[in-house]
Order: structure tokens, then sequence, then C-alpha cells
């Protein structure tokens, strides 16, 4: 549509499908919601559940034409493709064990994936699914959520403008409270699901939550890991997969500077933590924290300076913050802006994609190489803690 009293036109929206987020799924909702927040995308297809009947019913609620409401992935897969106005993009919003089979399914054809993490639910899924999407004509796009608030990328900035100078200690946490009892053995379809090694794969908190902090520890801070020492607990009577986990982090060095060690610590069975995510990174000149519960704020200190507040939008907030930031500062931007600003970014690199240009630079989101690391940090930790928390390679 043109702009009045302009020539310039409105970038059409990306068609997009969903593979799972029918009807009580919590993070199908979410993605719709970011999905359609800058509107960039329009859903026009789904395979919302592995039910004919529940799928049919949840694409009737979201309005979708019923002869592009699918019962299977691979279904609308093979017909999308050959529609002439068929979907450009899909988003796997299903239990883990799925992700691979569905994105197999689209990037094959070459259609862009935006998938949940973690990557899939085992390791040789996810090596097998990185060397397809490092050969698919479509992107793939990693829902690291919390990369996409603007104090995370104002720390990634700082960081590697050299303003902690070189970093020596990264400390994350992701504790929460509500599988602190056995909640699964009540039929509740979130617990149920995530505590399935079957469904969720080998790491509960770890592979759930776990994959979040490490994660944002590697964007904030550059760094890669080197190896891991890691100690995985299973509280709650009967459960099949970690529900808390400690674990040390030795991360590779970078030039000639010692190399940076950290500490992890994710847990689900950590009464009064209702989502405690937290990043801390220190170096030679400063420290910095963010804490996901006041997303707004930076706290940052240069060595022997006083504490400093940087806020989102305010005096010392910079480029990297400006950029994802969507209204004026004091007011606060949340969780589903940060999540927006994922399938934003994957928006600007899909529209570039498709005018045959590069991506802005400025452009960043969690690829299919995080994912892969991710799997990786589970695998790892999992054999670390078999061997009595030894220190493993990664």
């Amino acid at each position: 549509m043109a702009i009045e009293g302009t020539t310039e036109t409105r970038t059409p929206r990306i068609r997009l499908g969903m593979v799972g987020g029918g009807a009580g799924a919590f993070i199908g909702g979410v993605h719709r919601m970011a999905a359609r927040l800058d509107d960039n995308f329009e859903l026009v297809a789904g395979a919302l559940s592995a039910s004919p009947e529940k799928a049919a019913a949840s694409g009737r609620d979201l309005g979708l034409d019923p002869a592009r409401t699918y019962s299977s992935f691979k279904e609308m897969a093979i017909r999308e493709a050959k529609l002439k106005n068929g979907i450009e993009a899909v988003a796997i919003v299903t239990p883990n064990h799925v992700h691979y089979e569905a994105a197999k399914e689209f990037l094959k054809r070459g259609i862009h994936v935006i998938c949940d993490k973690p990557l899939t639910s085992t390791l040789s899924d996810a090596r097998k699914l990185k060397k397809l999407a490092d050969e698919s004509d479509g992107l793939f796009i990693l829902t690291h959520n919390y990369t996409g608030y603007p104090m995370v990328r104002q720390a990634r900035e700082m960081v590697a403008g050299g303003e902690l100078g070189d970093i020596r200690l990264v400390q994350a946490e992701y504790p929460q409270d509500w599988l602190t009892e056995p909640l699964e053995q009540s039929g509740q379809k979130q617990a149920a699901w995530r505590t399935d090694p079957a469904q969720s794969g080998a790491g509960g908190s770890t592979g759930d939550i776990g994959t979040h902090a490490y994660n944002l520890a590697c964007f904030i801070s550059g760094l890669e890991l080197e190896s891991l020492s890691a100690d995985l607990d299973s509280f709650v009577e009967g459960r099949k997969l970690d529900d808390n986990a400690h674990v040390m982090l030795r991360f590779k060095a970078k030039g000639k500077e010692k190399p940076a060690k950290g500490m992890l610590w994710c847990s689900q069975v950590a009464p009064g933590h209702e989502n405690g995510l937290k990043v801390r990174v220190y170096g030679t000149k400063g420290g910095i924290e963010w804490v996901q519960a006041d997303p707004n704020y930076l706290w940052y200190t240069p060595f022997g300076e006083p504490k400093r507040l940087i806020t989102r939008g305010g005096a010392g907030a910079g480029a990297a913050a400006a950029r994802v930031s969507r209204i004026p500062s004091g007011h606060p931007e949340g969780y589903l802006e940060a999540f927006a600003t994922i399938y934003s970014e994957a928006a600007r690199a899909i529209n570039a994609r498709k005018a045959g240009k590069t991506a802005d630079p400025a452009v960043v989101y969690p690829t299919v190489d995080d994912g892969f690391k991710g799997m990786v940090f589970v695998d790892a930790c999992v054999n670390s803690s078999k061997r009595n928390a030894a220190w493993v390679k990664v």
C-alpha cells in the first residue's frame, strides 16, 4: 500500500505457516503475538496439532482457510511449496523431538524456518539439522528470544567495544520453581513433555532453560566455550531428567589474555524464583549485570567508580539498543517485544534475501550454529555429570 504523499510502498508481509501451537499451547501464542507486533508477517497456514480434529479446530479459531489447515507438517510443506502464494517461512513451536523432522521438510524446499529452542532433542539430530540448514536456500532462525532485549544488545556492544577490558568472569543463572513438586504426574501438558526424555531429550532444566542462560552468556561476552564440569540432579523423586544443574565453564582464550572462567546455575526447583534469568560479566576494566525481571536496566560499574544505571533509551545507551527499541525511554518494553525483535530481525534477513541483497550487518539473530552449540552444551553437561562432574571438552 502506498503511503499518501509519497512514492514509498509497504514491503509485503511475509507469508507464515506454523507447526504446533494449537489450542492450549503457550509458546504458540507467544510466537503469533511476536510475529504480529511489528507487522512483518501474516499467518496463512498451519499444521497446529498432531490430532486432525484439534488442528482443524485451532485453525478455525485463528481464522485460517480450512484448505490451508493441515493434519501433518509434511503435507503442509509439500502443498505450500507448490502454491503460487504458499508460505515463505514457517514457525516450529512443537516439543523438541519434532524440531528436526519438521525443519527438514521445509528447509529442503527452501522455506525459511523460525524454530523454538532448543534446536532438537538429540545431538545427532542437531548435527544433521545444521548440515541441512547450511546447505538450504532457506534461512534458519532460532528463537533464543532473550537476545532480543535492547539492554542485552547494549551489554554486548559494550563488551565488544572494550569498555569492560579483557573478560575474566561470566556468571549466568536461570532459576525457576514451577517443578518443585511432581507436576508432570498431574497430567499438566507443559510439565509432562518437558520432563519426558522421549520428547525433551537428554536435558531437563539444562535443555529447557540452561540453554537460554548459556546462549545469553556467550551472546553478551562474545566468548566460546572450551570445556565444562557439570553436576546435574533430579531432586523430585521419579523424575527422569535433571531439574537442577551447577556448571563450571572454561572459555577459549582470545588473543594473549588468560582464558575467562564462568559458572552457570539453572534450576526448576528453586522456590521463590518465577523466572530468574540473570547474567553478569566482569573484565579488567569493569563489570555489567542484567536481570530479565528488570529488562530495561543495565548496571555498569567501571572499576574504582560508582555503579551506574543505564536505561533503555536513556543517557549512555548506544546504537545497538536503539535499533531494537520501539517506544520512548521510561516506557518499559518486555518479554513479548524482545521475542518480536527476533521475528523482525528474521524479516529483515528474509526480505534482503528476497531482494538478492546481503542483510545489514547490524541484523542479529540466533542461528542454527547457536542451536548446535546449545545441544553440544547439553550433551557435555549430561556426560560430565555421569562421570562425577569430570571436565569435558566441547
